[in-house]
């Protein structure tokens, strides 16, 4: 609960100091006074914008500091423990706004994040005014109201958390799937080039092979002629250089009979001589082999054709050749990869989906159960408020499925948001013969004033806030209407710290405390303060509240008995 609000230079405050105790707490004042200024200065430390302007003229900075009472075990301990924060029992939240907009947070003297703030504020306090009513209007409000009234956060996040884990799978299929579809559009290429590759069946070094072949097939007859030509000199005319030699070789032999120094010479002459004839041997082999083949060289001509135009494509090379081929193997390879991978991802969504229908056809049903019960305490709670005739109902508007909704967030035509397959929407029929229609389109002021009043009542139980701080609950209404407010106010305080601006007397009076906060001038300038009324000061407020600014006897007079009769002692 708020303990204290300490504000200083904040619009036309120069310094304020409020305790604040249990029960509910009455903020009264004249119009301009500066109780919006308070709630500001409370929705600022609960973690709204703030904002630079609301500095006080002439001064650098604003500071704004709340101090509450926490329970151990509670959202905001656990908050703070998980970020390092020693385990206490009161929270100081402090704000300090620069005229540069550098402002900064503060939570039990440490530095702080917004994110952190709202975390930890939204589950201690709550300012019900213009904001909650505009809130109330949005149908995406009524959703986290019925699921807070029945106790289905847990099941509500659960569901969020399955979706949320399907929505990456569900992109990772898609881009899988067109990954598939540009591949299958070359896949198709990919095999005639591997078909056409392996057709070929090129071996390593074959185009030369087949080059130096087709060469000598062209030279055919020069090769004969040339080739024939050394045989005939070397070995086959009369006189050739085999027979020549081998004269020489007998001279040097006997020669080498009487100078023994002539052997080796003798013995190399030998040698040459075979030497030649061995070559006259090869040769004679070479030109049997010399063929005559217009067909061959066609033949080579047309698989060298194939060959080049290969290498042209693939490569350079037939090494480049075989680079591509075995390239092609892998992307194909690649392809059934991609395959495999499409049917894990589709399994796995597929149990996802089982899973988020199951959680979502749940939430529903459980929604629709706490729907039901909520409409009548509604109907009951806006009789007491004096709305006797008043029907509230939940109705529930499914999510139909767009064209482009993936298959795995729908069930039976419904899409599957974050929050579930349906919308609950909150409609309404003030007056007896009114049909129903959505809140939005048929609450004045003052019976939407009563509609969140019913709703803080029925919900004080089932939220985690500990402090309810009420602005404009008064609005449109008035009298009787008024006295119900009061009332209810009251029974709200029972069980949770209330704070209520108002202006209205019938509702003041209920109050266990009463501040009333006034403008006064010092020193040229404008300030504000707030006190705490003892009960001569609640007479005298409650009486300028009952006839404005001319307090009679007659006002004071109708302020005791209102006083007395809410049970204040004067």
């Amino acid at each position: 609960m708020l303990r204290e609000l300490f504000i200083k230079n904040f619009a036309i405050i120069d310094e304020l100091r409020v305790h604040f105790s249990e029960g509910l707490t009455i903020i009264s004042g004249e119009t301009g006074a500066g109780k919006s200024i308070i709630i500001s200065a409370l929705n600022i430390l609960l973690g709204s914008r703030a904002d630079s302007g609301m500095i006080r003229s002439g001064a650098e900075t604003a500071e704004l500091e709340a101090l509450f009472d926490i329970e151990a075990g509670s959202i905001a301990t656990h908050l703070l423990e998980a970020q390092g924060y020693e385990e206490t029992s009161q929270l100081v939240l402090r704000r300090v706004l620069s005229a540069e907009n550098r402002h900064r947070i503060y939570i039990n003297g440490r530095m702080a994040t917004m994110t952190l703030l709202t975390a930890i504020t939204e589950n201690i306090a709550g300012i019900s005014g213009q904001h909650e009513h505009l809130k109330l209007l949005k149908e995406s409000e009524h959703m986290k109201i019925l699921d807070r009234f029945g106790e289905l956060t847990e099941l509500q996040g659960s569901l969020q958390a399955c979706h949320a884990e399907i929505l990456p799978e569900i992109k990772k299929l898609e881009e899988l799937q067109s990954a598939r579809q540009s591949r299958d559009e070359k896949i198709e290429l990919l095999e005639y080039e591997k078909n056409e590759i392996e057709e070929a069946a090129v071996q390593p070094g074959e185009d030369e092979a087949l080059t130096q072949e087709l060469n000598r097939l062209k030279n055919a007859q020069l090769l004969y002629e040339s080739i024939g030509n050394g045989i005939e000199i070397l070995y086959n005319r009369e006189g050739a250089i085999s027979d020549q030699l081998s004269h020489v070789v007998k001279d040097v032999e006997r020669a080498a009979q009487i100078d023994a120094t002539l052997s080796d010479a003798a013995q190399s002459l030998e040698g040459a001589l075979l030497h030649i004839q061995d070559i006259a041997h090869q040769l004679r082999s070479y030109l049997d082999s010399i063929e005559f083949d217009p067909a061959r060289t066609e033949q080579i001509e047309a698989r060298m054709h194939v060959i080049n135009r290969l290498k042209r494509k693939y490569g350079s090379t037939i090494e480049d050749l075989f680079l591509r081929h075995e390239h092609i193997l892998q992307e194909l390879s690649g392809t059934q990869s991609m395959i495999d991978q499409i049917r894990l991802t589709r399994s796995g969504l597929e149990a996802l989906n089982e899973k988020l229908v199951e959680t979502s056809r749940q939430l529903t049903e459980k929604r629709r159960a706490a729907a039901a019960l909520l409409a009548k305490k509604m109907e009951m709670e806006l009789t007491s408020l004096n709305m006797p005739d008043t029907r509230f109902e939940v109705v529930f508007r499914p999510n139909e499925a767009k064209p482009d909704t993936p298959a795995y967030l729908r069930d039976n035509g419904m899409a599957i948001s974050e929050s579930g397959d349906h919308q609950p929407v909150f409609m309404i029929s003030p007056n007896v013969g009114e049909t129903l229609k959505p809140l939005s389109k048929i609450a004045s002021g003052g019976e939407l004033s009563r509609v969140i009043l019913a709703l803080k009542a029925i919900l004080v139980n089932s939220d985690s806030v500990e402090t309810v701080i009420f602005d404009e609950v008064d609005a449109g209404i008035g009298g009787k209407t008024a006295d119900v407010v009061g009332k209810k106010l009251s029974n709200i305080a029972a069980s949770s710290q209330v704070i209520c601006i108002t202006h209205l007397a019938q509702i003041a009076r209920f109050g266990n405390h009463h501040l009333r906060i006034e403008k006064y001038v010092i020193d040229g300038r404008t300030s504000t303060r707030l006190n705490t009324l003892d009960m001569s000061g609640r007479i005298e407020e409650t009486a300028r509240m009952l006839g404005g600014q001319s307090v009679t006897a007659t006002s004071r007079a109708h302020a005791e008995e209102l006083l007395e009769s809410s049970g204040v002692r004067t």
